[in-house]
């Protein structure tokens, strides 16, 4: 969606909860409340079939050579039920991969589980990258430049497809676009996003935030108005991107053999309080 106005001086805290590997989906669903509970003010699930067995390298995926199978649950169907057992923080994904699902009804599913929460969802899109996902269940895996390109269009459908449903959501549904490609994610969320979700180091992330900054205002959209969301690695990292314009940080926590250990998102909400209060 464009214009929403989701920038805050407030700074949030999200946390992404892997379901792959999880022992059970009831250790997963609590962990949702847990982290609810504790303060969190997103929580976000992902959009795989499988659990990636994954490093990030350069602010992107290196997959390991081997990806086993192990327990996992579907994403939009848990969103949904989300919707109903959480009462404060914003729900969604981190992030759903438009190629799984027609755009028109990927809108009308955003839609139906904004009603279901209560106005609380954010909507994060991507253009997908794993391969297993794909080729497992039939989709085609094509090129980069092909997923991009088809990317792009999903935007503009499910934009549309928003503002004609009825009835229309509860709120402005904030579009998340998440990555650090120069020549389409960057270009792609000066367009549409609300949220732009990075992982780059700080000299990376100040000059990718320039171009957003200037692709946003060439598409005649106020940058300020896109609140810019990073991955949580330390305070005093984090210290350096609030002063550069960082108001949400998440952590992803996967589930061990006993479930979810929160002590880094406890860490970051310390943090946050610590923040507050010397702003105060």
């Amino acid at each position: 969606m464009t214009e929403q106005s989701s920038q805050t001086t407030d700074l949030r805290i999200g946390v992404q909860l892997w379901p792959g590997g999880t022992p059970d989906f009831q250790t997963w669903r609590s962990a949702v409340l847990q982290a609810e509970e504790l303060g969190a003010d997103a929580i976000f699930g992902y959009d795989h079939f499988h659990k990636p067995f994954v490093d990030i390298v350069d602010g992107g995926p290196q997959l390991h050579d081997d990806q086993p199978d192990v327990n996992n649950f579907e994403g939009w169907t848990a969103l949904a039920s989300w919707g109903e057992i959480t009462k404060r923080a914003e729900i969604g994904l981190l992030v759903t991969g438009v190629p799984y699902r027609n755009p028109d009804l990927l809108a009308d599913m955003a839609r139906t589980v904004d009603h279901i929460s209560g106005g609380r969802l954010i909507l994060g899109l991507g253009a997908g990258w794993y391969p297993k996902d794909f080729l497992v269940y039939g989709y085609d895996y094509g090129t980069t430049k092909t997923r991009m390109d088809d990317f792009d269009a999903a935007l503009a459908r499910i934009e549309h497809r928003l503002r004609h449903l009825t009835p229309l959501p509860l709120r402005q549904i904030p579009i998340l676009i998440g990555g650090g490609g120069e020549r389409r994610t960057i270009p792609a969320a000066a367009r549409y996003a609300d949220i732009w979700h990075s992982f780059e180091p700080l000299a990376e992330f100040r000059r990718k935030n320039d171009l957003l900054k200037r692709l946003a205002t060439e598409a005649g959209r106020d940058e300020a108005r896109i609140e810019r969301a990073m991955a949580w690695t330390d305070a005093a990292t984090a210290d350096e991107f609030v002063r550069e314009g960082v108001t949400l940080f998440t952590t992803e926590i996967h589930p061990t053999g006993d479930g979810y250990d929160f002590s880094e998102l406890e860490t970051m909400l310390a943090w946050r309080g610590l923040k507050s209060r010397s702003n105060g």
